[in-house]
């Protein structure tokens, strides 16, 4: 059967590959590959810039780049084909450039292709390096686009007060738009933990030493060498004491960040689908879209059920990248790479959420009139503030007067609360104060945002 998007096993490259393609880069066998070529090809260079060889005046750097800028399905096929003869898949890429290398007319440069290094000092530099460039280039962005969206709609909601629910029961009132502001700043604190991460990468021979390396030239410091290529080249940073793999702790660190960062996205999901259910907000609809196969009348909040699900698969499997990757017998064993393998799916479902959330946002339609309602039908709320300012002027028990005439009860209105404080032994101007009290107002400071 031919891989289609109805024969994908997994979603990811099937329902919802429109939406992920924008990863493919990164993530496939076709990223990898590519990835691992350009270290190569990078690593060849940086060998020649340091005069290990001369290049022939006929392989220009330029050109040698353009083996990894310009590569296509065509060389990826011939690795792979390659491969089937190493059965070594990072050998197939070492072969693949000797014979491009080759027809430029490199001679005896060959050699020099993968000069002194084990497989993991390709992947372990290649997957950073793919995997820095993803969370720039798609992840980050989508993330932090997400929270420009909030800011707008906090910014345009600022304005609207709105019953607050602590334990699913009402509270002390607050506005729509600092709401939406507790998710901008748990995001952007998260964002700028997440960024403070360094991309950490292996570089150091078949067990982190230098072996090949020093014993055919002692006399070079590869120690600085490696970090110069890795940081200068690469823009990662290389870790100093290595096994045949990378720690992978930093990896495991940006997973977990990733991972609150998706918590507090469902955190957001739950909360819009319950103001949903309250009627908060209605949903835009399209003419033709159906809520129900059964029931015409549903406009159904899937796209926060969607992302919520799409987020709990992703943190799944951060979950088990995080706590597994740190984790490899003496100084290495392989469970790592077919695991490295898989660090796409997380971050494409992540992506998946992030728009399905987007589109729920901009659906979202406020309803003045049902918050305004909820308010009205909770003026118990203003208990707090009553006997707040009671406590102020030293009048006694004013918690327990208030206690005694609305806990537990739900038809408390207006009147109710203005005869208590009719009832009330003060002056007419700390009633009048009192009365001026409303849940439509008593919202708390106006913050800055």
């Amino acid at each position: 059967m031919e891989l289609t998007a109805l024969t994908a096993i997994a979603p990811v490259d099937g329902r919802y590959r429109s939406q992920l393609v924008s990863l493919a880069p990164y993530f496939s066998e076709f990223g990898l590959i590519k990835y691992r070529v350009r270290i190569e090809v990078e690593y060849f260079l940086f060998l020649a810039e340091k005069k290990f060889f001369k290049l022939p005046a006929s392989v220009k750097p330029a050109k040698l780049r353009l083996l990894y800028e310009n590569f296509s399905e065509t060389d990826a096929q011939l690795i792979k084909n390659l491969e089937k003869t190493t059965n070594h898949d990072v050998k197939a890429v070492e072969y693949f450039l000797k014979e491009k290398i080759n027809a430029l007319g490199a001679g005896d440069c060959v050699e020099w292709i993968h000069f002194g290094l084990t497989s993991q000092d390709i992947n372990n530099t290649a997957i950073p390096l793919l995997w820095k460039e993803a969370l720039e280039n798609e992840i980050i962005p989508s993330i932090e686009n997400t929270v420009l969206l909030l800011k707008k709609m906090a910014k345009d909601w600022k304005g609207i007060p709105m019953l607050a629910r602590t334990h699913g029961q009402p509270a002390s009132p607050t506005t729509l738009g600092k709401e939406w502001m507790v998710f901008v700043e748990r995001l952007e604190g998260q964002i700028a933990l997440l960024m403070q991460i360094p991309f950490a990468a292996k570089f150091g021979g078949a067990t982190g030493n230098f072996n090949a390396h020093h014993v055919a030239f002692s006399n070079h410091n590869w120690v600085k060498l490696g970090n110069e290529f890795v940081h200068k080249k690469l823009g990662l940073e290389r870790m100093q004491f290595t096994t045949q793999i990378e720690h992978y702790d930093n990896l495991a660190a940006q997973f977990d960040s990733l991972k609150r960062i998706n918590t507090i996205l469902t955190d957001l999901c739950r909360d819009n689908w319950t103001y949903i259910s309250m009627e908060y907000f209605k949903q835009k609809v399209k003419a033709n879209e159906v809520g129900s196969s059964a029931m015409p009348h549903k406009v159904n909040p899937i796209d926060f059920e969607n992302a919520e699900g799409n987020l709990g698969i992703a943190n799944a499997l951060y979950e088990h990248l995080s706590a597994k990757l740190p984790i490899s017998r003496l100084q290495r064993d392989l469970t790592d790479s077919t695991v490295m393998r898989n660090i796409g799916l997380p971050a494409a479902h992540s992506l998946l959420a992030l728009n399905s959330l987007r589109k729920g946002l901009n659906k979202l339609l406020l309803n003045k009139e049902k918050i305004k309602e909820e308010l009205e039908q909770n003026w118990a709320v203003v208990a707090e503030a009553i006997q707040t300012i009671l406590r102020r002027e030293n009048y006694p028990q004013p918690y327990e007067a208030l206690k005694t005439l609305t806990r537990g009860k739900s038809n408390i209105s207006k009147s109710d609360i203005h005869q208590f404080i009719d009832g009330l032994k003060i002056t007419a101007k700390l009633k009048k104060e009192l009365k001026a009290i409303s849940p439509h107002n008593y919202v708390g400071v106006g913050f800055e945002y």
